[in-house]
């Protein structure tokens, strides 16, 4: 038996023995509400904190200022740093999850928030993304500390527990980054998908305020509704939709680029002539694109309408205030990311005993962050053949614990061989 194989087998092992401890790990961080917005996360961070102490890991903990904090939409935000160094040289390895997560809405048949399980499945919001690979990452390195061969390898590892992937990540992985508190060599991402993912779309978010004139409805001439006006805008948006199905990606995974509106208010009562409507749009970016032309071109789509719905009235007609939310640039691969991938695929498909792809995904995530000062990095973790299969931001979230435990054997054997290369 060869060292590598002998050191897989130990590492399989370890995981097989401990999972019930990694299923009430996981257990645990479900049940510490995440909700993003209020995003109130200081609280998750020093559950983990406490959680991971019991491991023997201490937690650095890295809050922005609050002043920051709020400008950006959220409560609290106390991101984590777990260093973990084996021998002196090699490469330092981040591995990143992010604990903040969209609310429960509605529809669920589990608890959002009790981790219950039912035919091999834990239901509950972050099972699937992204509190189930705290629980990959930290026992992947767990098993990888337990190897009898342990102190051949060289290099750190760091666990990255940020708390602000759903407003952009500009108070989780780019606060850490920006203030040099870490600078790895190579990362890996939290997953949601047997795929290595190695590419993904950009997103740009914005808020479109709509100004009319409230009047009574019994004389609606007497105002400028501004629902009629956002409702001219929304169309002319839509539109493109149709346009962006002819512009297509070169990357395996990714289509086209697409346009959503997915929130609007507005109006006083419905007696009364709605002077301000707002709505919030989300454009995808794929890879291929130039981002500040795609936000100056919905700029012009929008101006154009406004002067089209005041074209020949008598009154002031609408005006519109625009603000961006949200800018993030879609990632592309990088060179030095290879190691990285054929380590995954490797015992990807060793461990569930398929062929793993390499692919680009529609999502947006805060990977960017990494990859955009040059650190290759990957998408991978638990998850199923597919995103949709896991429920993601919908009711009844849920992940299999027979992938939770398979993605936790291929991160550890991918660390292991990652360590103990000095190429890697």
């Amino acid at each position: 038996m060869s060292n590598n194989t002998q050191r897989y087998d130990q590492i399989d092992q370890w995981i097989d023995q401990h999972f019930d401890e990694q299923v009430e790990f996981l257990k645990a961080l479900v049940a510490v509400p995440t909700d993003t917005p209020p995003g109130n996360n200081t609280p998750h961070a020093l559950r983990t904190a406490e959680l991971l102490k019991d491991f023997g890991y201490t937690a650095e903990h890295h809050a922005p200022p609050i002043e920051m904090v709020r400008e950006n939409g959220m409560e609290s935000v106390t991101n984590l740093i777990v260093r973990r160094p084996f021998g002196a040289g090699g490469k330092t390895i981040a591995l990143n999850a992010h604990g903040d997560v969209v609310p429960p809405g509605e529809g669920w048949t589990h608890d959002p928030y009790g981790g219950e399980i039912v035919d091999g499945k834990m239901y509950g919001r972050a099972t699937a993304v992204s509190k189930c690979d705290f629980s990959t990452f930290t026992f992947a390195v767990r098993a990888l500390e337990a190897a009898a061969d342990v102190t051949k390898l060289k290099g750190q590892v760091e666990l990255h527990f940020t708390y602000d992937e759903e407003f952009g990540g500009i108070l989780g992985p780019d606060y850490l980054l920006a203030n040099n508190l870490t600078k790895p060599d190579l990362m890996i991402a939290a997953g949601f998908s047997y795929q290595v993912v190695t590419a993904h779309n950009g997103c740009l978010q914005m808020e479109v305020t709509v100004n009319g004139n409230m009047a009574h409805a019994a004389i609606p001439e007497s105002g400028v509704d501004a629902l009629q006006g956002a409702h001219a805008i929304m169309g002319e948006l839509y539109k493109q939709n149709a346009l962006y199905k002819q512009i297509t990606s070169e990357v395996e995974g990714i289509t086209h680029p697409y346009l959503n509106i997915g929130m609007i208010s507005g109006g006083t009562n419905t007696n009364v002539v709605p002077g301000k409507v707002t709505f919030k749009l989300d454009r995808r970016m794929i890879p291929e694109e130039d981002t500040a032309a795609v936000e100056a071109n919905l700029r012009q789509i929008m101006a154009d309408a406004v002067t089209a719905f005041n074209k020949g009235r008598n009154d002031a007609g609408i005006s519109i205030s625009i603000k961006r939310l949200l800018m993030c640039e879609a990632m592309k691969p990088l060179a030095g990311n290879q190691s990285l991938v054929q380590a995954l695929q490797t015992h990807g498909e060793t461990i569930f005993g398929e062929p793993i792809p390499a692919l680009g995904t529609p999502l947006y995530t805060d990977v960017r962050l990494y990859v955009e000062r040059g650190i290759p990095g990957v998408i991978y973790g638990a998850g199923p053949r597919t995103v949709l299969e896991s429920h993601a931001k919908r009711a009844d979230e849920r992940i299999d614990l027979a992938d939770l435990r398979r993605a936790t054997k291929v991160i550890a054997r991918t660390l292991a061989d990652l360590l103990s290369s000095p190429t890697a």
